[in-house]
């Protein structure tokens, strides 16, 4: 099998990620669902933006193409200086192992591996060993160095996804995503989580982009960007939670 390679893209090196003209459809013909119309933006290096819309309107897909896990019809992802397209599978998997870090709503952790293990996992699956230092400072970093042995089970949520942000970091990825980080989690839990991403990007100029229904959650981030039918219709820069569910108020009307 023959691997294409990697176009470098030279442009603003303050975008860690682009999206330039962005197209997908799903389906064929009178069923065909266009998930994203010409999606324009770019994500900040070191920068913390929200993704929010009403249902179907091109949130996930957005993430998907992004994060390099679908491929647009038309249109480039760009991250870190790399054209997604010019990849092969093979390569996309290794870029995303690589450089990107994921957080679902669902954490996604092992139940019979402890919260080290559960975070030494990434490393391990790309052929190293992982060091224990290393992972006690990633397990420190989200406050939780005195949880290491325990597993999933005696964990709470808001801790057990505080792994899986831990987990994320460990390759010290370029960018982080997160759908719906909050959203299995408690009002307490969701703060401590919040507050934690909100500090990597402060802290450690942690790229990350999430996407979120709460308005609350946003209001985390520095930037909110607004989809509906499938493009970009507005963005908040450091919006109150007030402003985003005014927002997200109207879009959900007029649709």
């Amino acid at each position: 099998m023959v691997l294409m390679t990697p176009v470098m893209i030279m442009g603003d090196e303050s975008a860690a990620l682009r999206l330039d003209d962005v197209h997908r459809t799903y389906g064929t013909g009178p069923e065909a669902v266009r998930a994203l119309r010409g999606v324009d933006v770019a994500f900040a290096r070191g920068g913390f933006t929200a993704v929010m819309g009403p249902s179907g309107s091109g949130k996930s897909t957005l993430l998907q193409c992004a994060a390099g896990l679908d491929r647009p019809d038309r249109g480039r992802v760009v991250l870190d200086g790399t054209d997604l397209s010019g990849l092969g599978e093979n390569q996309l998997t290794v870029l995303r192992r690589e450089k990107l870090g994921f957080v679902f709503q669902a954490f996604n952790l092992v139940g019979s591996l402890t919260a080290e293990q559960n975070v030494g996992l990434p490393l391990r699956l790309a052929g190293r060993r992982p060091d224990r230092a290393e992972i006690h400072q990633a397990l420190a970093a989200v406050g939780l160095a005195e949880r290491a042995r325990h597993l999933p089970s005696q964990l709470s949520g808001g801790q057990q996804q505080r792994v899986a942000v831990a987990r994320a970091l460990i390759t010290r990825p370029k960018m982080l995503f997160a759908d719906e980080p909050t959203g299995a989690l408690d009002s307490t839990s969701s703060r401590d989580v919040l507050t934690l991403l909100r500090d990597l990007v402060d802290r450690d100029g942690q790229s990350t982009v999430m996407v979120t229904h709460d308005p609350v959650a946003a209001s985390y981030a520095d930037r909110v960007l607004f989809l509906a039918d499938g493009t970009v219709v507005g963005d908040l820069e450091r919006p109150s939670a007030q402003q985003i569910a005014e927002r997200m108020t109207a879009l959900e009307t007029a649709a």
